[in-house]
């Protein structure tokens, strides 16, 4: 277990407009704005396309990650997450949950990770900085390849 005291820094209010890709947008703020670690306290969004972590097979080994996907439209959604430095990419890593209805089902839900979405009308999201300590996401070999937060002292580099 790893926890540290944080000093937060700036708190960013962010408006992805209709058509944009959710990742790309959300990189693109980090870029603009030099926010290289932080947490999504929450957002909300309708997505024209959401893919979700899910599958509806038999997992051979359910202790494995599950790294296929659940493609979802026209949803509504509310989520959160966190932005960890990824030393290897040069960027930030987000970590984003999210539970979606699908509005054409009675808003039946699906909650899991993003793995990609396109914005349909809006995504209104709130970014805080974390100021330190520095948050990393590193591969984790033994565990599957899987990226993980680490807290650590040392600076991150530069944004490539």
């Amino acid at each position: 277990m790893q926890s540290s005291k944080v000093t937060t820094g700036r708190t960013f209010v962010v408006v992805f407009d209709h058509g944009e890709d959710f990742y790309t947008a959300l990189q693109q703020t980090c870029a603009d704005n030099d926010i290289r670690q932080g947490y999504i306290p929450m957002f909300i969004a309708g997505f024209a396309t959401a893919d979700l972590v899910g599958t509806c097979e038999r997992l051979d080994n359910p202790q494995a990650p599950v790294w296929s996907r659940v493609q979802l439209t026209n949803v509504e959604a509310i989520g959160g997450g966190t932005l960890a430095w990824d030393d290897a990419a040069g960027r930030v890593a987000p970590h984003i949950h999210l539970s979606v209805g699908l509005k054409q089902y009675s808003a039946t839900a699906h909650t899991s990770h993003l793995l990609d979405a396109t914005v349909q009308f809006l995504t209104e999201m709130i970014i805080v900085e974390v100021a330190a300590p520095v948050l990393r996401r590193e591969r984790q070999p033994q565990l599957y390849d899987v990226p993980l937060m680490k807290i650590g002292e040392a600076e991150v580099g530069p944004m490539q």
